[in-house]
């Protein structure tokens, strides 16, 4: 007797012989074994020590075969989720250019004018920032001083509005 070597030289226990009796009885009632050849192989699955032992009773036999003697399928992992794009930085300024970015619908000049013009808040009300905007009508803009400050800060700079984007010009 030859020892097979690899994962057919596994010892079989009574599962196995059982699920290879039950593989052989599917296969004579297709037709498949006449009834002489099933009894020898239903003979040879209950004394088989090993894997291989069994696997030579389903060689010329197609499917179905015991569960243990059936290769396992593979499955490729499933790829994750694709990353949103995001533009790459301008090596001049360390950020991304601002003809990358997405433009607010407010303007800055508006923004600065409503700053100056109405000294309470109304600037930061119109870009969407309402905490500074609250601030600033409850101070008094600072006795307009913030107010007029933030509005030149507004027309020379700009800024973002309170979804962070730039304000246009």
């Amino acid at each position: 007797m030859t020892v097979p070597d690899g994962p057919d030289a596994v010892r079989v226990g009574t599962t196995e012989r059982e699920d290879s009796m039950r593989a052989l009885g599917e296969h004579f009632a297709q037709g498949r074994l006449p009834i002489a050849e099933y009894e020898q192989r239903v003979g040879a699955a209950a004394e088989a020590v090993t894997r291989a032992d069994l696997r030579a009773l389903f060689t010329d036999l197609p499917a179905p075969h015991p569960p243990f003697l059936v290769p396992p399928t593979w499955a490729a992992p499933t790829p994750p989720p694709a990353l949103p794009y995001y533009p790459p930085p301008n090596p001049m300024y360390g950020r991304v250019s601002p003809y990358d970015e997405v433009m607010s619908d407010r303007s800055k000049t508006v923004a600065g004018l409503l700053q100056i013009l109405l000294p309470f808040g109304a600037g930061r009300f119109y870009t969407g920032h309402y905490a500074i905007a609250v601030l600033q009508l409850l101070t008094c803009g600072g006795l307009w001083i913030w107010c007029i400050v933030d509005g030149i800060i507004l027309l020379a700079n700009g800024g973002r509005d309170g979804e962070g984007r730039r304000l246009r010009d």
